[in-house]
């Protein structure tokens, strides 16, 4: 780790200060790419504390000027229907933030930014992903195009405009020199650490605001606890990809795969289990029932 505070701890502890918020806006800005001010934080999954959520995940929800919304969340621990869990957060976003006899073109924009430090799957070699709907023909190809009264109505150009975003940062994949802005911040984001070279909007400010010597005593102590639960959390990830591989050279691919995950899982419950954390939330996110966590 470097001199500066985890992104993720930053989100529960520090960003949600207003005096902090050009961190978020330089953040966004340089993976969206386009400038942006953020008007107010909004309530989230995130303000629902749990021994465990506080290492394995956390979010955070910010509105615009504009009025759109940014749903960022990081996540350490393994979670094989993340995909779905993206489409679910910011599904239910578009439905709660609209008013009851609303018209639909008061639908909010909803980007869903997805900051992971666990092997999400998939064969890409990138570390940044977006994803965006567009609806094509199936003969002809073309991309179907809003009016020009739409647009006018809706003030955007492309029909994906209306639809939430998503994109994906494969944090631990990042094993280049930081070259660009976007580059600089996954750097950060992966170490803990933000260069004197590095230029991207929001760093400047990070560098002041982010400092671990700015922590006192007190806060530092919760801070290392909180770092030395991500470390155990992935060395429990790489034991269970190195069990998974092993085990599928002998019993074959799919099985040695599925015992793997098994096992990673049940060690997982076993330190959510020790830490008190509530058996329906260790059967969510292990996939094991409580009868069998009970057992553990």
């Amino acid at each position: 780790m470097g001199n500066y505070i985890r992104f993720d701890w930053a989100i529960k502890r520090l960003l949600r200060d207003k005096a902090n918020f050009a961190v978020l806006e330089g953040f966004l800005t340089t993976l969206l790419g386009m400038k942006l001010t953020i008007s107010r934080l909004l309530e989230s999954e995130g303000n629902q504390e749990s021994e465990y959520s506080k290492f394995n995940r956390v979010d955070l929800l910010a509105e615009d000027a504009e009025g759109e919304l940014f749903l960022i969340e990081v996540q350490n621990n393994n979670e094989y229907a993340y995909f779905q869990r993206m489409l679910f957060g910011a599904s239910k976003l578009v439905t709660e933030y609209i008013n009851r006899g609303d018209n639909y073109d008061k639908v909010r924009k909803v980007y869903s930014v997805n900051v992971v430090y666990f092997p999400l799957g998939g064969h890409g070699r990138d570390v940044v992903y977006h994803g965006k709907t567009e609806f094509l023909g199936l003969t002809t190809g073309e991309k179907l195009e809003l009016s020009p009264y739409q647009k006018q109505l809706f003030r955007v150009d492309e029909v994906s405009r209306l639809y939430p975003e998503y994109y994906i940062l494969k944090v631990n994949d990042f094993n280049s020199v930081a070259r660009t802005p976007l580059e600089e911040w996954i750097y950060y984001l992966k170490t803990g650490d933000i260069p004197a070279t590095a230029t991207a909007p929001g760093l400047a400010q990070a560098r002041e605001r982010l400092r671990l010597d700015s922590m006192n005593e007190g806060e530092r102590r919760a801070y290392y606890s909180h770092i030395d639960d991500i470390v155990s959390l992935q060395d429990t990830i790489v034991n269970s990809r190195r069990e998974s591989f092993e085990s599928g050279k002998a019993e074959g691919r799919k099985e040695g795969r599925e015992e793997g995950e098994r096992s990673a899982n049940i060690k997982m419950a076993r330190k959510m289990k020790a830490k008190g954390t509530p058996l329906a939330e260790i059967a969510e996110l292990t996939g094991l029932g409580e009868v069998e966590i009970e057992k553990l």
